[in-house]
């Protein structure tokens, strides 16, 4: 598995404007997108049911759902290293901005 860390030839990154076209990169994959775009979904789900159902217990799965599928395409499928482990808040925010983009339409689910 290849490491995901930085960008080759550059310091670590300083800004989500910067950084988001490096996730894009780590996010090739049909695999990797539709793992990712399951995962939030679930994250959303799991959510609004805690919400409705006033069961704030089932926000403790939201981590489980939505980092489970996402980091194992980037297993199975990139074969590389989340970005998350060295950009935990901006791969966070990155996701949900790939999810809406590609459930809008504004960007492909499967680039390649």
């Amino acid at each position: 598995m290849s490491a995901a860390a930085d960008p080759p030839g550059r310091q670590r990154l300083r800004t989500f404007a910067a950084f988001y076209p490096f996730y894009a990169s780590q996010h090739r994959r049909l695999g990797t997108r539709l793992l990712h775009v399951l995962g939030t979904s679930a994250v959303l789900l799991d959510v609004g049911l805690a919400l409705a159902l006033r069961r704030p217990r089932l926000l403790l799965l939201a981590p489980l759902l939505g980092y489970g599928p996402a980091w194992l395409s980037h297993l199975l499928c990139e074969r590389n290293r989340p970005a998350t482990f060295r950009y935990p808040l901006w791969s966070l925010a990155a996701d949900f901005k790939m999810f809406l983009g590609i459930i809008t339409g504004k960007e492909r689910l499967a680039p390649e």
